[in-house]
């Protein structure tokens, strides 16, 4: 049995301004005006910000740390955040299965705080271990295998902490506002931007203070400045208790059961008895053809209404609200799998784009030179930066024009940043292009480590364009799957839009690895060869447009043909 984050006594008085189907601390009707809304929301947007700020404290100079302290070597190292980066993303599926399921969201937000608190203050302990035992400090070159083991415990106790706090905080955040009231359908939409606006900073405030920490005065507070920030999250969180709105399961079964039953039972009779009548037949409804893999899958799934005993008590067949649900999971799917390619592209800031800016003049003519990493902060900033603009003059424009709530839908939305993204993967090919060129004028082929005469700075737009691209998309896909998702299981929805982003940067490695092979092979130079003059990032470049094109097209023809739940945005 799903456990509700407050029980409902089915006998308290329903209030004349309560908000269906949700209830306030006291486990009574939650009234409009007194809960949830930007009050409450804005304690939650206040907890992404500190805990993205803990999160990426941590995780943007890992690498530094496995190959300093740690003495790993780079390939290792590598090997190591990818993979850490990589269940960061995907992990958060198990953690919204367990708050939909059994806990909720509220509960799951408060122990997942405190695992990830309790990963952060052990990660800090392994950096100290040195100072706290001397004989560690004999081999500063090899670190004790104690060290090692506690580091990396304490580094997977923190994903594990992510993966409840990340996917349940957003839709906890989302669930403050009601989308069948006008007003909070438009608040809505615009917390997602506001969501996202707060991560990015958060990311930001790491980058600029908690790198600058680590590299110049020592890991310990460097690690310790997150736990520090992660205490302050939950205590913010925990501060607005009293404002949230709580949803209620009214469903004793768990939702994973009853979905997964209208499946079991759809194959079993798909073939077996063909004459049934779609689930809108059933109802009394017409189906729009909107595209025969639409009309295929109510068909199959409507199997169900007819055939499957779901109720003990009773005997009849599925509730259609039961199809529905599963309905409204299943045409999920296309829109994921076309948008996996996507997840491709992100992977390359931090590495790729990151080594182009190693071998150009990055002198800014103030006496220092521009970190190549720190290239990565154009992208958060264009995000800071454009968000409020779309959310406060782009939306109501568009708004205007449409009479959308949001201005377009979110599958647009989603759409036009992917399609800037493959923009600025043009672009980054045209400029290594030019850098190979260059390289090749000034006779610097054999000679990788002496800088390119070629500005740094030539690498702003690819920057500026992925993270326009960034904001659309990022923030598209956290309505999109928290909106159209069944209502028990939007933690899972922003799982999913995690999910691809974890599998991308996976399908990125796995893509670098067997082009390596294939073109580095027989004496020849590989694309990804480390004397970067000589290889060929730009080809790269290329076929993720490519591939890019292709994911958009499957994402187009879904998109068009995909039906709206009527609480989303069409």
């Amino acid at each position: 049995m799903a456990i509700s984050d407050i029980s409902l006594d089915s006998e308290t008085p329903f209030l004349e301004d309560a908000v269906e189907g949700v209830v306030d601390y006291r486990g009574v009707p939650a009234k409009r005006s007194r809960s949830g809304g930007w009050r409450s929301a804005s304690f939650i947007i206040g907890v992404e910000l500190a805990e993205r700020i803990a999160y990426y404290g941590i995780s943007f100079n890992l690498i530094s740390y496995l190959t300093g302290p740690l003495g790993q070597s780079m390939a290792v190292a590598a090997q190591n955040v990818n993979t850490f980066s990589g269940a960061g993303c995907l992990l958060p599926l198990l953690g919204a299965f367990v708050a939909d399921s059994f806990l909720g969201r509220y509960r799951t937000i408060v122990i997942a705080s405190l695992l990830y608190i309790l990963g952060l203050g052990l990660l800090t302990l392994s950096a100290m271990l040195p100072s706290l035992i001397p004989s560690f400090c004999q081999n500063i070159d090899n670190p004790p295998q104690f060290q090692v083991v506690l580091f990396f415990f304490s580094l997977y106790l923190v994903t594990v902490g992510q993966s409840g706090h990340k996917p349940c905080t957003q839709a906890f955040g989302a669930d403050q506002f009601d989308g069948q009231h006008p007003e909070e359908c438009k608040a809505k939409s615009s917390f997602f931007n506001w969501w996202y606006f707060a991560l990015c900073s958060g990311i930001s405030v790491a980058f600029l203070i908690l790198s600058y920490i680590q590299e110049n005065l020592n890991w310990v507070l460097g690690f310790g400045i997150p736990c520090i920030v992660m205490v302050a999250a939950l205590l913010l969180f925990l501060l607005g208790t009293k404002t949230y709105r709580y949803s209620i399961n009214t469903n004793e079964e768990n939702p994973f059961v009853r979905i997964g039953k209208v499946f079991v039972e759809a194959t079993r009779n798909w073939r077996t008895m063909p004459s049934l009548k779609t689930a809108e037949e059933v109802a009394g409804e017409t189906l729009p053809h909107h595209g025969s893999h639409q009309f295929n899958r109510d068909r199959f799934l409507s199997k169900t209404l007819l055939t499957l005993d779901c109720s003990k008590e009773d005997g009849k067949a599925c509730r259609f609200s039961d199809v529905e649900e599963a309905k409204a999971v299943l045409k999920l799917f296309p829109i994921w799998i076309t948008s996996l390619v996507f997840g491709i592209l992100p992977a390359q800031l931090s590495t790729f784009f990151t080594k182009q800016g190693i071998t150009m003049d990055r002198s800014t003519g103030l006496g220092f030179d521009i970190p190549a990493a720190s290239l990565q902060s154009l992208n958060t900033t264009t995000i800071v930066i454009f968000i409020p603009i779309y959310d406060r003059i782009l939306v109501p424009i568009a708004r205007h024009l449409t009479r959308k709530p949001s201005g377009i839908s979110m599958l647009q939305r989603i759409g036009t940043g992917m399609f800037l993204y493959i923009i600025s993967m043009v672009i980054a090919a045209l400029i290594e292009v030019k850098r190979l060129k260059k390289a090749e004028e000034q006779g610097l082929v054999d000679t990788p480590n002496v800088t390119i005469p070629m500005s740094v700075w030539w690498l702003v737009p690819q920057y500026v364009l992925s993270g326009v691209g960034d904001a659309l998309t990022m923030v598209g896909f956290q309505e999109f799957f928290y909106d159209q998702a069944p209502n028990e299981l939007r933690s899972v929805g922003i799982a999913l839009y995690l999910s691809i982003f974890g599998l991308g940067s996976f399908l990125s490695s796995f893509l670098i690895s067997a082009i390596d092979k294939v073109t580095g092979g027989d004496g020849h130079d590989s694309w990804f060869n480390d004397n970067l003059n000589k290889a060929h990032l730009d080809y790269f470049y290329w076929l993720l447009v490519g591939l890019g094109l292709l994911g958009l097209a499957g994402y187009v023809y879904f998109a068009k043909s995909y039906i709206y739940n009527k609480r989303g945005i069409a």
